[in-house]
């Protein structure tokens, strides 16, 4: 369908990922100002300012001054169209960044320049590899004392496994940083620090103007001639080709904060990445331009609107052209549904919208049909996307409510909380929802348990730590887990679905498990999850 290409070659669709504090917020933020979306930045300090970033919009991350879910924005910059997926740095919510990462075509890697590549980061990063997505780098807070920007590629380089191509070039760090030296252009970027405000005072100097020394010093001109010539020797060229197949991350030096080099990032990025990519299915590759909408869920978040205690779910369209109220079939619901009162996304905030494409996301109402990685596709077609990674629980508690008149509301919320992929719900054998053992990644997650609970359905929990290590699906349908052989610190659990699991203190309990029950079949991932 030729009408559309044009549409989705305008679309740029990536995840911002980064250690937690290295400035991927304020970045983004930045980037909204460029597009006209947000007049005003808001400052990313938690409790001690009545402002907080837009892309933040769950409570307990504005208390805390931290992401803990992903949020979906999109903004108009020139003649392109921005999907932006900012995304928890936090480890112990490092699942929702992996499943964000799947609805990504490239990643904005921001690294802070005083730290360099820190352990987050590399486990994102991983995964960004895992799946050859092009990678652009900005490295920020070159307004405060930064490591030597020779040190920081090398690191990239030998931590990450990447090389890196410079782009820019900082000129000084901390209360010396005069800019950069857009390699390009062969210009300086002389910025001044403006409190947030979209418009800043740029100069920029060609490299070769008498007027050079006044903007930046004798001694600075030195230092900066001398790095240039290094990497006209040593670095590596950009080729935009290795950019795209994730062998080369383009680099940027700025200060998000003071938006010293932010449009110039913006500008550049969008040349070096590319419109949507074609997808895997089981089946073969789905093309973005092909005449047939595909689909396929990455998130759910629920009570996104206290107003409305609704529940939205996010999709990536893949293929073809989105029309509101447009019949779809739900693949692994194996029904036909219509896809009503479609949004786009500014963080909490929604607008209505009648169309998009392939490359956009957008918010569905969700009624309580789809989990994550369903596809929903025109009808006539049957797509499954690639299974979305699910992550096996390190640490468990036994949560009940306190008030047993509250039954109702605890088995919504725990169920629906569940669903989002925030945590993951099991039961004892026969057991009911009055009580459930809950899963998490990380630690943290049980503090945004009991704090949505409490705010978003009225529940009072108690909640009490369980001592196992490690979690294992019975591999085996026609095993009777009653029947195990098993050690007296094992238990015996099912999950939502009806999985029988086995919850394990230490790896000897599972060695075990598998001496006394000769067959017995132990998976560290659950089915259909």
């Amino acid at each position: 369908m030729s009408s559309i290409k044009p549409q989705i070659e305008k679309r740029r669709t990536f995840a911002i990922i980064s250690h937690p504090d290295a400035g991927k917020t304020t970045l983004t933020e930045k980037l909204l100002l460029y597009g006209g979306a947000i007049n005003l930045a808001g400052s990313v300090k938690g409790k001690r300012t009545a402002k907080h970033a837009v892309s933040d919009w769950m409570e307990i991350e504005k208390q805390r001054g931290i992401s803990v879910t992903s949020s979906v924005m999109q903004f108009k910059y020139n003649d392109y169209c921005i999907n932006i997926l900012d995304t928890p740095g936090h480890q112990d919510f490092s699942e929702d960044t992996y499943r964000t990462l799947m609805a990504a075509d490239s990643a904005v890697m921001v690294i802070d320049g005083s730290k360099g590549v820190e352990k987050q980061t590399i486990k994102l990063f991983k995964v960004c590899v895992m799946r050859n997505i092009p990678i652009i780098t900005f490295i920020n807070k070159m307004d405060r004392d930064s490591k030597n920007p020779f040190d920081l590629l090398e690191e990239i380089e030998n931590v990450l496994g990447i090389n890196t191509c410079p782009i820019n070039w900082p000129i000084g760090s901390g209360k010396d940083f005069k800019g950069v030296y857009d390699r390009l252009t062969k210009n300086v970027l002389a910025y001044t620090a403006n409190n947030g405000q979209k418009e800043v005072e740029e100069k920029a100097v060609p490299l070769d103007s008498p007027e050079l020394t006044d903007t930046v010093g004798k001694y600075m001109i030195d230092d900066l001639l001398a790095d240039i010539e290094l990497l006209e020797g040593a670095g590596d060229e950009l080729d935009l080709d290795l950019v795209r197949k994730g062998k080369l991350t383009p680099v940027f030096f700025g200060s998000a904060l003071n938006n010293f080099g932010v449009e110039p990032f913006l500008e550049n990025f969008l040349e070096f990445t590319t419109p949507p990519l074609p997808r895997e299915t089981e089946d073969g590759i789905v093309e973005p331009d092909s005449d047939y909408m595909s689909a396929f869920v990455f998130k759910i978040q629920a009570n996104m609107n206290k107003m409305h205690r609704d529940r939205i779910a996010f999709m990536r369209i893949c293929s073809g052209k989105f029309e509101k109220d447009m019949e779809v079939t739900h693949v692994q619901g194996e029904r036909k549904i219509k896809l009503s009162q479609p949004q786009q996304m500014m963080a909490s905030d929604r607008e209505m919208i009648e169309e998009a494409y392939a490359g956009d996301i957008i918010g569905i109402f969700d009624p309580g049909i789809f989990s994550i990685g369903d596809t929903v596709c025109t009808p006539g077609h049957k797509i499954r996307f690639k299974g979305i990674p699910t992550f096996a629980p390190e640490h468990f508690a036994l949560v009940r409510q306190k008030d047993t008149m509250k039954r109702k509301q605890f088995i919504k919320g725990t169920s629906q909380i569940a669903q989002e992929g925030a945590i993951q719900i099991f039961q004892e054998l026969d057991a009911g929802m009055e009580e459930v053992i809950v899963g998490v990644v990380g630690t943290l997650q049980f503090d945004v348990l009991k704090h949505r609970l409490e705010n978003e359905y009225n529940v009072d929990i108690i909640m009490t730590s369980l001592p196992y290590q490690f979690i294992r699906w019975i591999g085996n349908s026609d095993v009777d887990p009653k029947t195990l052989d098993l050690a007296s610190d094992t238990k015996r659990i099912q999950d939502l679905k009806g999985n029988h699991l086995l919850l394990f203190t230490s790896e000897w309990s599972i060695s075990w498990a598998l001496e006394h029950n000769k067959g017995l079949i132990l998976e560290e991932f659950g089915k259909n999850t």
